[in-house]
């Protein structure tokens, strides 16, 4: 239901399915490992901490009966300031133009039930819905037979019991997930396993890096823009950007001396070049763009999701 721009046509003449499918839920209940674990590739970055994916990543799984484009979308929260409305717009336009929608729950939560959020954007897709249970193996027997009642009171659906991290039951969703989808052509070719180009997700194996280094609000606080990737050399020459919102922040990113921002940078090239399987050149600056999180012009020089202007 996605409008692509350059649609991928099969020259095969079995038939295949193919579609769209919305990873949505809370923040931190697990849509970036699951996303992962069904493709098979690390695509969508994973912290401990929540609202760490911004925008959608779409992870592409191919076999030979099919295809799936899976949409990790960034969880699904009141919004407090325009980045996050816009990471809700979003999620919720991923929710409206997906063939089918995935609702990941946590049961290991405090509070593992949608909030009013979740429900009011599933409302109007609740044929196309499925869901899944995550961290099955870290639950207790209690929580998950507490959130399978729910589920199947509220919504009508009998979830799926999986573990994204150890990969129960990935399998048998993916395959009923792939059932779902309308009948055909791929849309990708076949080798594809993204849609967005490498550049995205250097820039987000260096936000990763920054959540793991930083404490408190500053990861939030935080953008990366790739300014140049030249891969014509060897090491592949990329120089990143760090976007911060207040000079206090600038000195915490950089550290005392400059600690810090090399530490960030030496781990961000180990993943950087595991991911692109080529040496690299990371060249780290880090600037002051005043609450950036806040201000329209400010997320589209970014390139984030914006939420449709007021009428």
């Amino acid at each position: 239901m996605y409008m692509l721009e350059a649609p991928f046509e099969s020259v095969e003449s079995v038939e295949t399915r193919a579609g769209y499918v919305a990873l949505v839920g809370r923040p931190n209940v697990g849509k970036s490992s699951l996303l992962n674990a069904l493709v098979g590739e690390r695509l969508s970055i994973v912290t401990p901490r929540a609202q760490t994916t911004r925008d959608r990543v779409l992870g592409i799984y191919t076999d030979e009966e099919g295809q799936i484009i899976f949409v990790d979308t960034p969880g699904i929260l009141s919004p407090r300031y325009l980045l996050q409305h816009g990471m809700l717009s979003a999620a919720s336009s991923a929710i409206q133009e997906s063939d089918a929608i995935l609702l990941l729950l946590d049961p290991t939560s405090a509070d593992p039930v949608p909030g009013p959020e979740v429900l009011e954007l599933l409302s109007g897709r609740l044929e196309d819905l499925f869901i899944a249970l995550n961290k099955v193996d870290l639950a207790s027997e209690s929580q998950i037979e507490a959130l399978i009642s729910w589920s199947s009171r509220e919504l009508g659906r009998d979830p799926f019991l999986i573990s994204a991290l150890e990969g129960t039951g990935v399998d048998l969703l993916r395959d009923r997930l792939l059932a779902a989808m309308p009948p055909s052509p791929y849309l990708y070719p076949p080798e594809d396993l993204a849609v967005q180009p490498v550049r995205f997700f250097v820039a987000e194996l260096i936000r990763e890096t920054i959540f793991e280094e930083c404490h408190q609000e500053i990861p939030y606080s935080t953008a990366v823009v790739i300014e140049e990737f030249r891969e014509s050399t060897d090491p592949i020459l990329i120089r990143a950007v760090i976007y911060v919102e207040r000079e206090s922040q600038k000195g915490i990113v950089v550290g005392r001396g400059g600690t810090l921002i090399r530490k960030i940078g030496v781990r961000s090239r180990e993943k950087i070049e595991e991911f692109v399987d080529a040496r690299i050149y990371l060249d780290l600056w880090v600037k002051v763009l005043p609450k950036w999180r806040k201000r329209r012009g400010a997320l589209r020089r970014l390139g984030y999701p914006l939420p449709p202007e007021k009428e």
